[in-house]
């Protein structure tokens, strides 16, 4: 099994900086991706940065240049940065990754619990 939690939400105000983190735990034998969601009530959930095992990233276009992903590969951990907040960004981000357990040829896919980011002023 593995467990992914995440921290670094809070209240900020428009304009404000916070950083997110997703820690994996568990039987790792290998991390594919990992993603950035953020859910609203009554909005379907929305992919906004992807992480993948080539190094590769992806953003959706609303937070393109304010939000940066990373990983830290030795932590099986990974962060976003978010800058220049706008209250259209409050939202629960959760995390999720695709992990092979194992040295066999399948991987399982997790969810984190999410962490509340709010943006007022």
């Amino acid at each position: 099994q593995v467990q992914l939690v995440e921290s670094g939400g809070g209240l900020v105000q428009p304009g404000g900086s916070l950083r997110l983190s997703c820690a994996a735990s568990g039987t790792i034998f290998k991390i594919r991706s990992m993603n950035w969601y953020r859910q609203v009530p009554g909005k379907e959930r929305e992919l906004v940065a992807t992480w993948s095992n080539d190094g590769s990233t992806n953003y959706t276009e609303s937070v393109k240049g304010r939000l940066t992903t990373s990983r830290d590969n030795a932590k099986n951990s990974m962060y976003l940065q978010m800058h220049n907040l706008k209250p259209e960004d409050t939202a629960v981000y959760v995390c999720d990754a695709w992990v092979k357990p194992n040295s066999r040829n399948y991987y399982c896919h997790y969810w984190g619990q999410g962490t509340q980011v709010t943006v007022s002023s």
